[in-house]
């Protein structure tokens, strides 16, 4: 979850969403004890490296109990649109494991049904990511793993967390001024924006992408980019940009961003359990804690994802696929072996307990994580990444914060329209 661009495929999201929905499948939940009735032939699971590599022996294992060949294939770019792609051709898989935001693109295109998890299996995970993988009053995803944006420090130049913004700000001026660090803060914006990274901030002080309807679920026709209150947050937004603070620079990228911390040049890095790896390998002394928000503002909101298994519509063995993700990815032993594979909140309440007692960081990115709220699950989003992005590198090198918003908004409506 390093950066979010317009390579979600706004084309795709959008425009094969014509081909409409797949319906649940209605069978009752098969015992775990048990292959599905008729469960032949293979189970074919995608995932990206990293868990494909996880996913193996445990794949063996369940092929062996149920008789069945399975087989997991890496998927090492395009994740989304290469499982859309292969659904629509009918050459895809039974099993893909992907982001939850792609839920609503895939339930438009047809490509994933509903999971049949039981009540008892829904209370064993975090709520949060429960709500995450839930579309149109549906579970659409067997929910694994979650992350957000937290604040991390160089304890050594700054050992307290700071309580707003403004605060850490003032501290990190105090350092440079001292040649103990030459960067107030290292959140990535680049030349085209980010607005992942930028959404903590941006919801403190009032902003919002999508309104909600009265059931929870975002609202595609309420886009709130040009909002009056959303132009006051990039006002504030602004303050702390270029020709402000100087805490936001486009100079400050994906590239860079963990980089520049690790060579400890700033001493505040907002990113999330992916740079953990090069903190430590850097030997920095750290700490997490959430990121701060503006003073007499609300408290900063990341961006909750969560990592999640798909049952494919199109799947040649539906059937087994649901017995996999329902029944077999539910179980704490494979639950702490993806974990092991890249280290991230487990949503199985008993993985979690089970790992947390040998990563203290884990504990501290969920509390970061207290406020997050679900990535936008909706097709929609995926025309927001790249306008907004833009909007938000354009204003903090200067430019005005109305005019940015408003053409930002236009351009989106125009594609949601199209």
């Amino acid at each position: 979850m390093r950066i979010r661009t317009a390579g979600v495929v706004t084309a795709l999201a959008l425009a094969l969403a014509a081909s409409g929905c797949s319906g649940g499948d209605d069978d009752p939940q098969t015992p775990t004890s048990a292959a599905p009735a008729g469960a032949s032939g293979k189970l074919v699971i995608w995932g990206d490296d990293k868990r494909a590599a996880a996913l193996k022996p445990f794949a063996e294992k369940f092929g062996q109990e149920n008789g069945v060949t399975v087989e997991v294939q890496a998927i090492s770019k395009d994740q989304q649109t290469t499982f859309v792609t292969a659904s629509q051709q009918g050459s895809g898989p039974d099993v893909m494991v992907g982001a939850h935001d792609w839920i609503g693109n895939l339930v438009q295109n047809g490509a994933i049904d509903p999971v049949q998890l039981t009540a008892e299996q829904q209370q064993g995970l975090a709520p949060n990511a429960v709500k995450a993988v839930t579309f149109n009053g549906q579970v659409y995803g067997v929910p694994y793993a979650t992350e957000n944006l937290a604040l991390i420090r160089n304890t050594k130049l700054a050992p307290e967390a700071p309580a707003t913004i403004e605060d850490l700000v003032t501290r990190a001026k105090a350092l440079r001024a001292d040649k103990k660090a030459s960067e107030l803060l290292c959140l990535q914006v680049g030349q085209n924006g980010d607005a992942y990274h930028a959404y903590p901030l941006f919801s403190s002080a009032g902003g919002y992408l999508f309104g909600t309807a009265a059931n929870g679920d975002y609202d595609k026709n309420d886009l709130g980019i040009a909002k009056p209150e959303s132009i006051a947050a990039f006002k504030k937004i602004q303050a702390l940009g270029e020709k402000g603070a100087g805490a936001l620079k486009r100079s400050i990228t994906v590239e860079n961003s963990i980089a520049t911390f690790t060579a400890g040049k700033c001493a505040y890095l907002v990113s999330g359990p992916w740079a953990i790896t090069d903190v430590k390998k850097a030997k920095i002394a750290y700490d997490i804690s959430p990121v701060p928000g503006f003073a007499g503002g609300k408290p900063a909101q990341p961006f909750l994802g969560v990592q999640s298994f798909y049952v494919a519509a199109k799947g040649k063995n539906k059937a087994l696929a649901q017995e996999f993700v329902t029944n077999y990815v539910t179980t704490p032993e494979l639950a702490v072996a993806l974990y092991q594979a890249e280290p991230r909140p487990p949503v199985l309440t008993a993985a979690y307990e089970q790992v947390k007692g040998t990563d203290p960081d884990l504990a501290k990115f969920v509390d970061a994580g207290r406020n997050a709220v679900p990535l936008p699950a909706i097709p929609e989003m995926a025309t927001v990444w790249d306008p907004f992005g833009k909007a938000e590198s354009a204003v903090i090198g200067g430019a005005d914060p109305k005019t940015a918003l408003t053409a930002a908004a236009k351009t989106i409506s125009g594609q949601i329209k199209s």
